[in-house]
This record gives C-alpha cells, structure tokens and sequence, in this order.
C-alpha cells in the first residue's frame, strides 16, 4: 500500500477494451427464438446417448435449446424465470422473410400499367 505514487491512472483499466471480448463473443449465445419456433414445428429434437453432453444428452430443453444433468435440474429450469420469459417469446408469431423486406422497406409496388395496351380495333372496310 504505502504512500508512493500510484503505478497506473484512475480509470486505466476502462480503457482497455480486450475484457469486452469475453461478453461480446458468441460463446454463450442460445439459438434465436425463430430457430427454436422451427424445431418444434418439425417435433422437437431426439438425442441419442452421448457422453460429452451434460447428462448423456437425456434431459435436453427445447425451449432455450440447453442440456441438464438430471431430471431434478430440469424441472428446477422449468421454473425460472428465464424458462418463463422465453416461453412468452415463443408463443409470438414468428416473422416471415415478406415481413422483414417491409420492414426494411423494400416492398414490391404493383402499379398500374403507365400506357395500358390498345384496345382491338376492329377495321371495317
């Protein structure tokens, strides 16, 4: 501790910017709740007995797409308010590809022909 003066300016550490990289990386991230929304249309996902998985792949939530160790951890998961909150997000309709391009506003107009083609004229001579 000591009186010295100090090593390093208030606030240092604030400017550097690697600590972030651990947070902002895709380490930690969960599938999007549209790709969720697909798999239990198509039934939900069966897994085979794999060791590197927790619990062998047995007690797998599709909801937020995570593997347990056991039942009891499970249905202890099934309880949180993370489980709920992601249950209300799945129970919104999922987007489509039309409805993000309008949202984006590349919409299609369909407009009236500028020179509508000539009615046939009938010649009589």
């Amino acid at each position: 501790m000591g009186n010295g003066p100090r090593s390093r300016k208030n606030g240092a550490a604030s400017k550097n910017k690697g600590y972030r990289k651990y947070f902002l990386s895709t380490k930690h991230r969960t599938k999007d709740v549209d790709q969720v929304q697909d798999e239990i249309k198509k039934g939900g996902l069966k897994f085979d007995y794999d060791e590197d998985l927790p619990g062998g792949g047995q007690f797998y939530c599709v909801e937020t797409a995570r593997h347990f160790v056991n039942a009891e951890a499970l249905a202890l998961h099934k309880k949180s308010k993370e489980y709920k909150r992601r249950l209300k997000r799945l129970k919104e309709e999922q987007y489509t590809q039309a409805e993000a391009e309008m949202a984006a506003g590349m919409t299609k107009e369909v407009l009236p022909p500028a020179h509508p083609p000539a009615a046939a004229s009938s010649s009589s001579t």
